[in-house]
C-alpha cells in the first residue's frame, strides 16, 4: 500500500467516486524519479492487472496527473463502482514500481478518511486488490512514509485487502506478516484492515534508509 497518500490526493479531485498510498520522501530516503512513460494501452493493461478480470473489465480506469498538482485523467468510464489505477509513475532506487490498485466503494471512502486523518465510516465489507504487490508500508504506523527503526516496514506480495465494519473481527488474525497467511495491518488504529497474500511474502521487513 505504498502509494495511498498520493492516490487519495488525486482521487479527491475527481468527480467520480474513487480513492488509494504514496508521497513525501521519508527523511534520508533516496529520491524517486520518473520512469519511462507508458502508452495509454499499457496503462489500461497495468490498471486492469491489479484485480481479477471480472472486476477490472467494468471498472473505471484513472491515470495519474501529468504533473504534480495536476488533474488525473479518466482513461475509461466504468459501470461497477470500482476504480483502478496503473502502476505509480515513478521509480524507487532505480527500480520501477509495479503496484496497480483497484478499490471498491468502501475502500474509496476509507481512503478519504485516512487522507484527512479522520474516522473511517465503513458500513460493510470492503475489498481492494493489489495483485501485483507493492513496494512497502509500515505494518504499525498508518502515516509512515518510509522505513525507519521500529516501524515494521513490510514489502507485501500480491494481495487482497479487506475492511470490516466491526474491527473486532480482526482480533482473530495475527499481526505478523511472516505468518504465512492473512495478517492485520495497522491494528489498534481506526485504519486497521486485513492483508490477504495470494503468493509468498517476498520480503519480511526492511531496515531504515541510511
Amino acid at each position: 500500500m505504498t502509494r495511498l497518500r498520493l492516490l487519495v490526493a488525486i482521487t479527491l479531485l475527481t468527480p467520480v467516486a474513487l480513492h488509494a498510498q504514496h508521497a513525501e520522501h521519508a527523511p534520508g530516503a533516496k529520491a524517486k524519479v520518473a520512469k519511462p512513460a507508458m502508452s495509454e494501452a499499457q496503462k489500461l493493461a497495468s490498471a486492469m492487472s491489479a484485480a481479477p478480470p471480472e472486476v477490472a473489465k467494468n471498472a473505471t480506469i484513472m491515470d495519474w496527473p501529468a504533473a504534480p498538482g495536476g488533474q488525473p485523467k479518466q482513461l475509461r468510464a466504468g459501470t461497477n463502482g470500482w476504480v483502478c489505477y496503473p502502476s505509480s509513475p515513478e521509480m524507487f532506487e532505480g527500480a520501477a514500481i509495479d503496484d496497480p490498485m483497484c478499490l471498491d466503494k468502501e475502500w474509496q471512502g476509507w481512503a478519504g478518511a485516512w487522507m484527512s486523518k479522520g474516522q473511517p465510516k465503513v458500513s460493510g465489507t470492503g475489498i481492494a486488490y493489489m495483485l501485483r504487490g507493492d513496494k512497502g508500508a509500515s505494518n504499525t504506523d498508518p502515516f509512515a512514509t518510509g522505513p525507519a527503526a521500529g516501524n515494521n516496514w513490510v514489502v507485501s506480495p500480491p494481495h487482497i485487502m479487506v475492511l470490516f465494519a466491526d474491527l473486532k473481527v480482526l482480533d482473530a488474525y495475527p499481526t505478523d506478516p511472516k505468518s504465512g497467511g492473512p495478517w492485520v495491518m495497522w491494528k489498534g488504529t481506526p485504519y486497521a484492515h486485513l492483508m490477504v497474500p495470494v503468493s509468498p511474502t517476498r520480503t519480511a521487513t526492511m531496515t531504515a534508509a541510511k
